[in-house]
């Protein structure tokens, strides 16, 4: 792999890592749907020249068949995802107690794909998913972020939805990642606006007063952490195997819960380090050993 790749993808891992703050300091000055809305409002304008319609084949009559994957994926994985991660980052105080627990929704993807299409799996795999779990279990019951409960909570919810966005996602190919996060922001933004409008009332009027400092992190947030990010991530699947980009991206939660710790001062407790090095250990495992079985899949095929 060439140098100047393995720093891209460094620079990848660090722009989805500083989301984190970006997300809280967004939240903080912002009632978190209409933040998570503003953040697709400002990547919509940027995927338009990208966005297609996708029609099913014609042999079924031309049926928008990929639109309805796209959208509902784009639904789950965006709007619903987002809205419960915003919401608890504005609960939270302790963003590392999250950023473990948002780790979930890779062990979540695989548990899917056994249940949805009979994936099987074989003890290591297995492992891992009992790994990721038990690090957030013990989480659960650090008493140092009793008050980080419903954070949690949320933060597991919104792993679940990602998780079923992605098992959609697999039965679609050759569809560019700008047209995928154009109807992703098409779908999730007038569902947003509208929860914003019935649960935070009153909220849209004030957008003028707005601090812009807040307005540049849903900027981040929304072109580089996503935009960015996730178009530099598919132009590297493009040009090399999945099991060398995959190592590459395992650094993420690990700045994650670097970013927060460094920035807001949290506390890690004993329990919180078991429960990251268990749930990390986990995502790990299955990531790698996923990307290991989907590089052989693509050589038989």
């Amino acid at each position: 792999m060439k140098r100047r790749h393995v720093l891209a993808m460094l620079c990848i891992c660090c722009l989805w890592a500083g989301n984190i703050v970006a997300i809280r300091e967004a939240v903080l000055a912002i009632p978190p749907l209409l933040a998570v809305a503003l953040r697709y409002a400002v990547m919509l304008p940027v995927c338009l020249p990208h966005m297609r319609w996708l029609k099913g084949p014609p042999a079924d009559g031309g049926r928008p068949g990929k639109m309805t994957l796209i959208l509902l994926a784009g639904t789950l994985g965006g709007g619903l995802h987002f809205a419960l991660g915003g919401v608890a980052f504005a609960e939270a105080s302790n963003l590392s107690a999250l950023a473990i627990a948002g780790q979930l929704g890779v062990p979540f993807s695989l548990l899917l794909a056994i249940l949805v299409y009979g994936e099987r799996i074989q003890w290591r795999r297995t492992l891992g998913i009992i790994l990721a779990f038990a690090g957030v279990f013990i989480l659960v019951f650090d008493p140092r972020i009793v008050d980080e409960r419903l954070a949690l909570a949320l933060t597991v919810v919104a792993s679940f939805l990602w998780a079923a966005s992605t098992l959609l996602l697999r039965r679609l190919s050759g569809v560019h990642v700008l047209n995928l996060m154009g109807w992703q922001a098409s779908a999730s933004l007038p569902l947003l606006l509208l929860a914003s409008a019935i649960l935070e009332p009153g909220v849209i009027g004030q957008l003028p007063q707005v601090p812009l400092s807040a307005l540049g992190w849903v900027l981040y947030s929304g072109l580089l952490a996503s935009l960015v990010g996730h178009a530099g991530m598919s132009w590297m699947l493009q040009r090399y195997p999945v099991s060398t980009i995959t190592p590459l991206t395992l650094p993420t939660p690990v700045l994650s819960i670097m970013l927060a710790t460094l920035v807001y001062g949290t506390p890690i407790s004993w329990a919180m380090l078991a429960g990251a090095i268990l749930t990390l250990s986990g995502v790990a495992i299955i990531a790698l050993r996923t990307a290991g079985k989907a590089d052989r899949e693509g050589a038989r095929a």
